[in-house]
C-alpha cells in the first residue's frame, strides 16, 4: 500500500489498538504502553510506513530558530556569502517558521566569542552555525550545547573533537597542498616563493589557514624542497601605508621572487601594491572571491583564486540544521566543499546567489 494513502485507522486496525493510540505512536507522545507500541511499529514495519515529514512539519506550526555566530566581517568579505547562503535557505523554508539571527564576535577575541555565545544560550535557540575560536573557548560552548540536547554544525574550520552534529568547509589540508601543485605548474624554476601571513600574537585567523600552510608546506618539501619559502606578514588592522613599506622593504631584500601565495582572503593588499607600484613580474595565488580579489584577478595583479562556495557553505548549514531537527533526518557529518581555482576568464560565471 502506498504510504500517501496509508491511514491511521488502516494502522490501528492491523495493531489491534484504538486511532489514539497509533496517533501518540505516529508523534512520539508518551502514555502508551512497550506493549501497544510494539505492535503498531510491527504494524507500521509491515504496512512500509513512512511518515511524510513535510506535512507533519507544516501541521505543527512551531517556529525554529536557528543561530549563525561568525567573525565581524567587511561587506564585501566572503563572510556575507556565508550569510546570503544562509538567509536564501531560511527564505525557502519560510512555511515552516525557520529563522536565522546573525552573531558576531571579533576575529583573535575569545572574549567577545565568550559573550555572544553566552548570549545565544540565554536565547534558547534550536540549533545553532558556528565558525570556531580557539579550541578551549569553542569547546565550552559545545560542552553546553551538548548538555542541553541542542545540534549544531561546524562551519569553516574542522574540530572533530568537539562532535558536531555535522561539518561544512573545504578539506583545508588537502586546499593547500592543491595550491602548492597549481603554483608550481608555473614557477617551478624559481628559487623564492612569497608566503603572505597575517598575524596577531604570532597566530594566524583559523585554524583552516594553518592547515592550508601545512598542506602547501608538504607539497613542498615532497616535489621541490630547494626552494626557498620566504614569509612575509602584514599585521592585521593596518592602513595600506602600512602595507606598502613592508611590501616595498621584500621586494628589494628578494628581487628574485616573482610569485606569491597567501592562504587567507586579503590578496588584494599585495595585488593593490603591485599595481600601484607598477610591478608587472609576480604572479600571486590567493583565496576567496571577494570583491576586492576579484578586481585584482580581473586587472592581472592576481593570477589565480581558489574559491569555497560560500554562499553554499551557509545554504547547506541551514539546510542541514532544518532536515536534522524539522524533518527528523539522518544527515551527513563531514561535507568538504569543492576545491575549484578561478581566473580572470571564469570568474564571471563563478558567484552563485541561488542554489
Amino acid at each position: 500500500m502506498a504510504t500517501d494513502k496509508i491511514r491511521i485507522k488502516d494502522i490501528a486496525r492491523l495493531s489491534g489498538v484504538s486511532v489514539g493510540t497509533v496517533d501518540r505512536v505516529l508523534h512520539d507522545r508518551p502514555n502508551v504502553s512497550k506493549a501497544a507500541r510494539e505492535k503498531v511499529e510491527k504494524a507500521l514495519k509491515e504496512m512500509d510506513y513512512r511518515p511524510n515529514m513535510y506535512a507533519s512539519a507544516l501541521a505543527y506550526n512551531k517556529s525554529y530558530n536557528f543561530y549563525c555566530i561568525i567573525p565581524k566581517h567587511e561587506s564585501e568579505a566572503y563572510w556575507e556569502e556565508i550569510e546570503e547562503g544562509a538567509m536564501n535557505a531560511c527564505e525557502r523554508r519560510r512555511d515552516f517558521h525557520v529563522n536565522v539571527k546573525m552573531m558576531y564576535y571579533k576575529r583573535f577575541n575569545t572574549e567577545t566569542f565568550k559573550q555572544v555565545t553566552e548570549q545565544c544560550l540565554k536565547e534558547n535557540p534550536d540549533g545553532v552555525i558556528i565558525v570556531p575560536s580557539t579550541l578551549d573557548a569553542t569547546r565550552k560552548f559545545t560542552d553546553e550545547l551538548h548538555d542541553r540536547d541542542i545540534p549544531f554544525i561546524l562551519l569553516d574550520s574542522y574540530m572533530p573533537d568537539l562532535k558536531p552534529l555535522s561539518f561544512y568547509g573545504q578539506d583545508s589540508f588537502c586546499s593547500g597542498y592543491f595550491a602548492g601543485r597549481m603554483l608550481m605548474l608555473i614557477a617551478s624554476k624559481e628559487k623564492e616563493i612569497m608566503l603572505m601571513k597575517q598575524m596577531k600574537n604570532g597566530n594566524v585567523a583559523s585554524k583552516q589557514q594553518e592547515n592550508r600552510e601545512t598542506g602547501f608546506r608538504h607539497y613542498m618539501r615532497d616535489h621541490f624542497p630547494h626552494i626557498t619559502i620566504c614569509e612575509v606578514n602584514l599585521p592585521l588592522d593596518e592602513g595600506r601605508d602600512k602595507y606598502d613599506k613592508i611590501l616595498e622593504t621584500f621586494f628589494k631584500e628578494h628581487p628574485q621572487v616573482h610569485h606569491c601565495i597567501t592562504f587567507n582572503s586579503k590578496a588584494h593588499i599585495v595585488g593593490g601594491f603591485l599595481q600601484r607600484s607598477n610591478r608587472r613580474n609576480v604572479q600571486i595565488m590567493g583565496y576567496d572571491m571577494v570583491t576586492k580579489n576579484a578586481e585584482c584577478l580581473k586587472q592581472g595583479s592576481i593570477s589565480f583564486l581558489i574559491a569555497q562556495h560560500a554562499f553554499m557553505q551557509g545554504f547547506s548549514c541551514v539546510a542541514t540544521l532544518f532536515d536534522a531537527i524539522v524533518l527528523k533526518k539522518e544527515v551527513t557529518p563531514v561535507n568538504y566543499m569543492p576545491i575549484e581555482i578561478l581566473t580572470k576568464e571564469n570568474i564571471d560565471f563563478y558567484r552563485r546567489t541561488q542554489l
